[in-house]
């Protein structure tokens, strides 16, 4: 209980800090904020730590206080943190943040050309691999002013937040829910945690595990998601 506490904590700060960051750097008037948003998905629900609604499109941001050396690529299932001589695990934030995008997408009706992702590591870690262009450790404003082209009219906007809006007005889901839909999603078998498309059985053929079962989406090759049978 004392670490998952402390883990929250952890990500609380986390959450403020890329919170501050948004608002010291980036005119709220033409980005304007939602935090802790809760949306309802195929297979239970996703939380979105913070989204900005510009006229140049939606940026979902997912946020990762963690110290140390990272070490991970977009394929992997898991990355991996050393600390202090230890090593640790955790889900591969790119994989999460791809879900969070996908139901975004489908709540709102929106295209996803039309929103763009940012995992930002706020902690004093370094990235020892090459990891994909929207992971960041620092620069988020600049990042997000890099996009230029208005996408979105004001009248797109109005309806977005009409959505989001009317959902935040009706919805009884909570952070409880959010984490029981958390561990189902990834013990589930059946449908894929990543973009929430069925899980189907194949069998792995080059590589060490030549000949052998595994799950994987039947999304492939656009989400390429794998568990062990």
């Amino acid at each position: 209980m004392r670490k998952y506490i402390l883990r929250l904590l952890k990500g609380w700060f986390g959450e403020k800090k890329t919170a501050f960051n948004m608002w010291v750097s980036l005119n709220a008037n033409v980005y304007q904020r939602i935090h802790d948003l809760i949306l309802p998905a195929k297979n239970g629900t996703t939380q979105i730590d913070h989204l900005l609604v510009s006229p140049y499109g939606l940026f979902i941001i997912e946020t990762k206080n963690i110290k140390g050396w990272i070490f991970g690529s977009e394929d992997q299932s898991k990355w991996t943190q050393s600390l202090f001589g230890k090593k640790y695990s955790f889900q591969n934030p790119v994989r999460q943040i791809y879900r969070q995008k996908k139901v975004l997408s489908e709540f709102l009706g929106l295209s996803e050309s039309l929103i763009h992702t940012i995992v930002f590591f706020v902690g004093d870690c370094e990235f020892k691999t090459t990891l994909p262009s929207n992971v960041i450790k620092s620069g988020l404003g600049s990042y997000i002013k890099q996009y230029k082209i208005q996408s979105l009219s004001p009248e797109d906007i109005k309806s977005i937040f009409k959505k989001i809006d009317k959902h935040a007005s009706e919805s009884t889901l909570t952070i409880k829910d959010h984490i029981q839909s958390l561990r189902e999603r990834h013990h589930s078998s059946t449908v894929c945690p990543k973009c929430g498309s069925k899980l189907v059985e194949r069998i792995a053929r080059k590589g060490l595990k030549a000949g052998s079962k595994f799950l994987g989406c039947e999304n492939y090759p656009k989400c390429r998601f794998t568990k062990n049978a």
